[in-house]
């Protein structure tokens, strides 16, 4: 079982921080779930495009007012408390924070820590086979591993 308090993230690793957001991350690649759990904070204000080539992404709005755009489609939805939305087809969008917004956010596969999104706004690409799902969070090397030593 993985327990773990949002407070206790800020100031870590699991910190991260850009000019317009802020990332908590509590479930990451290493605890070996298959995917990562990050609350994000957007400031108010920003405009963020982005396009998650390499993973899925569900997020649900715990406070704050803005919108979200897909710019594939032209189509805006708007984004309150209790809204969820789901980019299921790696959807270029931009996200506006019209006040501070504060997101639960889904990813898949799971961001292995300090990712930051690059000029197409997408992360990169996470590494197959980067945590050995059963063995919670060991990472798996491109060798292959020695047999466990027995006594």
């Amino acid at each position: 079982m993985i327990v773990r308090k949002l407070s206790d993230a800020v100031g870590t690793q699991r910190d991260v921080r850009t000019t317009s957001w802020r990332s908590l991350r509590l479930i990451l690649a290493e605890d070996g779930m298959g995917f990562s759990f990050h609350v994000t904070t957007i400031d108010a204000g920003s405009s963020i495009e982005m396009q998650y080539r390499n993973h899925l992404e569900s997020v649900y709005c715990i406070e704050g007012q803005g919108a979200i755009e897909d710019l594939g489609r032209g189509i805006r939805h708007d984004i309150e408390p209790g809204i969820v939305y789901a980019l299921d087809q790696h959807d270029r969008h931009r996200l506006h924070a019209t006040t501070k917004l504060v997101l639960a956010c889904v990813f898949n596969p799971p961001l292995q820590g300090r990712e930051v999104h690059d000029r197409s706004g997408s992360y990169p690409a996470a590494q197959i086979g980067s945590v050995d799902e059963g063995s919670r969070g060991t990472p798996v090397s491109a060798a292959p591993a020695a047999p466990p030593e027995r006594h």
